[in-house]
């Protein structure tokens, strides 16, 4: 007869998604993941697979997380602006709430692991396709109502903002200065004007 699990798996999830996001894949070691999820190691073998099996869901599970925040931001703005704006102010409120300054996790994982680990790199690759894909969505819509000049190549400004918001979660490891973020927020916006 199989035994019952005495945790909470999508408890212990969140939990290896703080872990490695702060300590990264690299400096997390089986221990430290044994320490912090508060199950034994045969428990995480069993349940996870191994550490990159568990970094692969932690990743996922942070990624979709972030997909729900996005979709709810750009179905609930009233404009295509608004929608943008949203976006990069919930990415500078996201940095700058973060004591820790630990960036953004599928950054962090980028800039770790994506050119030496395929299955990270593939993920990298879709979440930000998605985004940008999201972005180009209310860009078009916003350039079907007039909000934004139908001569503006969406897809550059898609891609440009896509950039600016990675960049923006890159530069919160390093400061948080508000009006560092405010200005480049409001730069950005001036492009679709």
């Amino acid at each position: 007869m199989a035994r019952t699990k005495d945790f909470d798996e999508a408890e212990v999830l969140n939990k290896a998604v703080c872990i490695f996001w702060h300590k990264g894949y690299n400096g997390t070691s089986m221990q430290d993941l044994v320490d912090g999820l508060g199950i034994s190691r045969s428990s995480l073998y069993d349940t996870f697979g191994d550490k990159h099996a568990l970094y692969i869901m932690a990743l996922d599970s942070y990624q979709k997380a972030g997909d729900i925040q996005m979709c709810n931001i750009i179905s609930n703005a009233v404009s295509a602006k608004e929608a943008i704006k949203k976006l990069l102010e919930l990415t500078m409120r996201d940095m700058l709430n973060d004591e820790q300054r630990k960036g953004c996790f599928m950054v962090n994982a980028e800039i770790e692991l994506a050119a030496h680990d395929a299955e990270v790199n593939d993920m990298i690759c879709r979440n930000e396709q998605q985004f940008e894909n999201a972005v180009l969505s209310a860009i078009k819509k916003g350039q079907e109502s007039g909000e934004i000049h139908s001569s503006k190549n969406a897809l550059a400004l898609a891609r440009f903002i896509s950039n600016t918001v990675k960049g923006m979660q890159v530069s919160a490891k390093a400061t948080a200065d508000k009006a560092f973020f405010a200005d480049i927020i409001k730069t950005t916006l001036s492009v679709l004007d």
